[in-house]
């Protein structure tokens, strides 16, 4: 059964502008029209088609944040936010991609690139380069400064060595945000950013890794021999990788948050159509109470999940500290999406535990929400440090 998307609405859209509720319901029919139709076949495959791909440059999704001088859309990152929503209510995979490209690699070479790192990258990121953002290692992942990476300095370049894990659209990606350190015994300020394009010798995109969830999203290993970078490809200062990390993924997971919120919508949404099409006892199954009430408490808490979002992503963009407000956010929708879409594959019956409804494949992506960009211990550990300083 292909996925669909109802017409059921939140309440938060009274929260909207006009312009973003039209731009939110432009994304909101691309997903339906031309994503729901290649999402098992994507799935299955592993593979995100080039050709959708080619699509989210066409309509401006891939450049939300970069000004329209360089060819982007020139909107806020709250509108990045109302597309990763919609998008996961059809494909987390396809959402991801949009996640990272903006959130992460724009918004990092927006804050610390150079006028001429801009002037090189961004047009090619709005039209038809995918980025990707390379942090973790097989030894850092929430311990993530514990960095084996080298970065040696060479004349007027960089010679980097070492090894990338987790890297979300690797295998696309024409350009890399590789972090590396510089000096080992300077700790975590010897880390430095590295714009690394994927051509470059001595580069290699790596295994692609065989996932439980959001399968048609590449995941891959890069390996990096002797990789010679320009001194002008550092991405902010040297030594101040860091702060480019933290910061760029604080923003980030507000994305997940909404990511989740878009999951646990779109499962909901394909099982308020279940139950009223499945009978039982002479019955549609939405007409018995027990069911009403479950139905009723997973809209209240993608409701809960998704002001939470919102909430840190107008804090964002209006300048304020967003740093536990993103925590929150995160935290609460990715438990909330595990529960949800758990939930609906119980509301399916046996019909749920098959591929043939989409409730199951919603469900498997559901997982990485508590592990990515932060996983829920390390949001708890920033919410409480908050609370007690």
């Amino acid at each position: 059964m292909s996925p669909v998307v109802t017409d059921q609405k939140p309440l938060a859209l009274s929260s909207l502008t006009d312009d973003e509720k039209m731009f939110q319901e432009a994304v909101r029919d691309f997903a339906t029209s031309e994503i729901a139709p290649l999402v098992n076949a994507m799935d299955e495959e592993q593979t995100m088609r080039p050709e959708l791909i080619s699509q989210l440059f066409e309509l401006g999704l891939m450049g939300i944040e970069i000004p329209e001088e360089y060819g982007g859309t020139g909107a806020s990152f709250f509108t990045a936010i109302l597309v990763v929503e919609e998008l996961s209510k059809v494909d987390p995979s396809v959402a991801v991609l949009v996640d990272v490209q903006n959130t992460l690699v724009n918004n990092a070479m927006t804050r610390w690139g150079t006028d001429e790192q801009k002037q090189r990258y961004f047009p090619a990121l709005a039209s038809d380069m995918v980025g990707a953002y390379a942090l973790s290692e097989a030894g850092s992942g929430s311990d993530a400064f514990a960095l084996s990476c080298r970065a040696n300095r060479d004349g007027d370049d960089w010679v980097l060595t070492g090894q990338k894990l987790w890297v979300t659209s690797g295998y696309e990606a024409g350009i890399f945000i590789v972090f590396a350190t510089v000096d080992p015994e300077a700790g975590y300020k010897g880390i430095t950013a590295f714009l690394v394009e994927r051509e470059s010798e001595g580069f290699t995109v790596g295994k692609k890794e065989d996932k439980l969830g959001i399968r048609a999203s590449s995941t891959t290993e890069l390996v990096l021999e002797d990789v010679r970078v320009p001194a002008a490809n550092v991405l902010g200062e040297v030594g101040n990788g860091y702060k480019v990390a933290i910061e760029t993924l604080n923003e980030g997971r507000i994305a997940i948050g909404a990511q989740m919120v878009g999951l646990g919508q779109g499962a909901l949404d394909h099982t308020l159509r279940y139950v009223q099409e499945r009978e039982q006892f002479g019955r549609p199954v939405g007409d018995f109470q027990g069911v009403q009430f479950q139905l009723a408490e997973m809209a209240t808490d993608i409701e809960a999940a998704r002001l939470l979002v919102y909430n840190a992503a107008r804090l964002k963009d209006s300048g304020e500290d967003f740093l536990t407000p993103a925590a929150m956010a995160k935290l609460f929708a990715s438990r909330m999406a595990q529960q949800v879409s758990s939930l609906c594959v119980d509301l399916h019956g046996g019909y749920g535990f098959t591929r043939e409804y989409p409730v199951a494949k919603l469900y498997r992506d559901s997982k990485i929400g508590t592990i990515y960009e932060g996983t829920t211990n390390m949001q708890l550990q920033t919410i409480a440090n908050a609370l007690l300083r």
